[in-house]
């Protein structure tokens, strides 16, 4: 297996990085378009892996109108690619069987399947009750109301709603459960109402009226979850004054709340007409709680600062972690109990999850490797404890292609040494 050794021969972060395109805002982007069936410009598109396959799948779909071949389409392990063409496909007349890895095939599809067969869809499990692959008999479908766990994925709700303007008597959207990951939910219908469609969103209901998407050009804003990582390395130098450039102030990405998050640990971020400054002051912090519920995609990087200091912490709302590109919570506790930290978990995949760090004195463990999993987020967040406990090495680092294809180009760019 492929590896790299990172380094770092001082404690100073500095420079100006240029951060990838919000992978969320590019695949919506990319459906709202092909639900429009009219071209517009979109300007600062995503280059990660996630988005170049939906773009490659969108165009392959778009080549086959009404066929009467089954066309297969691999989604590899991109759960947004699977679930968003999922609902798509199943109001897009022609025969699709929709697969992927022999990890996407773990990861449920069941909520969102049964909510579209609610609404008529013909979807047949090919395998595993629940689970991918899927045979999808696509056909126009009227719509009405239908209700779905809003505790599984969010992805599930978006995928319902993008569709619900070309549902010829719109849909009525029941959400039952406590939500997960709400600021997704939220981004998607600013981005419909931007485009046109007419969404009224109550606590448990949203309503989308029939109509169209209304196409405009619309430029991609910098990824506030690519920030994480380089919020957590300034938690670790001694020495910070650092630029990301593309982030946004007011932004309709919810892990926008990095800079209230990390000011807990002394990390201050001033606004700038590029994106953000982050510098840092001395902060004594003995342990740190926070339910990750509606930031599942920076819950690593958190999680793993506070290992890396050694303090204590508990998080929660870690559900929806257990059913990403692997079992996050799983792949946690393996690879930080590496330096030296007890490490407990709570909860099934159907039931609130829980990680739990005691406090230790870290332990000089030379020639640490860590694991990543396939999962790109495990990469990356693991990547800055360099600055903290010396060389690692990471196993399998192409993964962080998923999305953000220039992350350890950029971290030479700080400064870091990668053979």
């Amino acid at each position: 297996m492929k590896s790299i050794v990172i380094s770092k021969p001082d404690k100073i972060l500095k420079g100006v990085i240029a951060l990838p395109a919000s992978k969320s805002i590019s695949n919506r982007l990319l459906m709202i378009r092909a639900l429009s069936g009219k071209d517009f410009k979109i300007n600062n598109l995503s280059e990660a892996d996630d988005t170049c396959l939906l773009q490659k799948l969108i165009e392959l779909i778009s080549d086959g109108p009404g066929r009467k071949n089954v066309l297969e389409l691999d989604t590899a392990n991109a759960g947004t690619v699977m679930r968003f063409l999922t609902a798509w496909l199943a109001i897009r007349p022609g025969k699709w069987v929709l697969t992927g890895s022999e990890r996407m095939k773990q990861r449920p599809i069941g909520d969102l399947a049964e909510a579209l067969k609610h609404l008529g869809a013909s979807i047949e499990y090919l395998a595993k009750p629940s689970y991918p692959s899927l045979l999808i008999k696509g056909t126009e479908l009227p719509g009405q109301e239908v209700t779905i766990d809003a505790g599984v994925s969010s992805q599930f709700i978006t995928a319902l709603l993008l569709i619900a303007p070309c549902l010829s008597q719109g849909l009525i959207l029941h959400l039952k459960g406590e939500k997960v990951s709400t600021p997704y939910v939220n981004m998607t219908i600013q981005m419909m109402q931007a485009f046109g469609a007419r969404v009224k969103a109550g606590m448990t209901r949203i309503h989308v009226k029939p109509g169209s998407f209304v196409p405009m050009d619309f430029t991609v804003e910098s990824d506030w979850s690519a920030a994480a990582f380089w919020y957590e390395a300034a938690v670790f130098a001694d020495e910070v004054d650092l630029e990301l450039e593309g982030l946004k102030f007011e932004s309709i990405q919810g892990d926008a709340i990095l800079p209230v998050i990390y000011q807990n640990f002394g990390v201050r971020t001033e606004f700038t007409a590029n994106g953000v400054r982050l510098t840092k002051v001395q902060k004594k912090i003995d342990g740190f709680y926070y339910d990750f519920t509606d930031y599942p995609d920076i819950a690593q990087s958190v999680i793993v600062t506070c290992a890396g200091l050694g303090i204590r912490g508990r998080f929660e709302g870690l559900k929806s972690l257990q059913i990403k590109e692997t079992d996050r919570l799983r792949a946690l506790k393996n690879e930080i109990e590496k330096l030296g930290v007890h490490v407990t978990t709570y909860g099934k995949s159907d039931e609130a999850a829980a990680l739990e760090i005691s406090a230790y004195k870290p332990v000089s463990r030379p020639g640490l490797a860590f694991e990543t999993y396939g999962d790109h987020r495990m990469a990356m967040s693991l990547a800055p404890l360099v600055l903290k406990r010396g060389p690692l090495k990471i196993l399998n680092p192409d993964v962080v292609v998923k999305s953000y294809p220039h992350f350890w180009e950029h971290l030479k760019m700080a400064g870091f040494e990668i053979k």
